[in-house]
Order: structure tokens, then sequence, then C-alpha cells
């Protein structure tokens, strides 16, 4: 893939959402909640926060999403981005 996101933007693979509750509760896929987790697959030249491989929490309606490769990714803007998972 080659892909470079420009400025302060990151190329993000979302993080698949649990299908069960922690009691065993199984989900279905219409009552799933959007995911706002993702990992950061490559970065603009301006982020400096964010490294690549990290997983970080975005908001709700955040990004433009992009198919790559038969692969889904979102680009997010860094001000889209609430946080990083350590």
């Amino acid at each position: 893939m080659n892909f470079k996101p420009l400025g302060d933007r990151l190329l993000v693979e979302t993080v698949a959402e649990a299908n069960t509750t922690a009691s065993g509760i199984i989900i279905p896929d219409n009552a799933k909640e959007k995911p706002n987790r993702a990992k950061v697959v490559a970065i603009g030249s301006e982020v400096e926060d964010v490294e690549v491989g990290n997983t970080v929490v975005y908001g709700k309606y955040a990004g433009t999403e992009l198919a790559l490769e038969g692969t889904d990714y979102i680009v997010l803007d860094l001000s889209d981005v609430l946080g990083v998972i350590s």
C-alpha cells in the first residue's frame, strides 16, 4: 500500500469490537455502535504525538472512509483524535 497522509492527518484501520458482552450476550450487527478505536497505519509529516502502531480513540463521526487493496481505512485529522491507548 502506498498512501502517505499529508500534513496533520493519520491513516488508521479500525479495531474490531467484541460481538458479545462481558456476560456472554450476543450483540446483533444492527445494535453495534460505530467503532471508535483504530490502529495507526501511517502518519503525515506534521504529526508528532502519535506513532505508527499506536491505538487511538477518535470522535464518533470523524474522518473520511477509504478502501485500499480490499481493506477499509479511515483518514483522520489529528484534531479528531481524542487520545492514545497505551
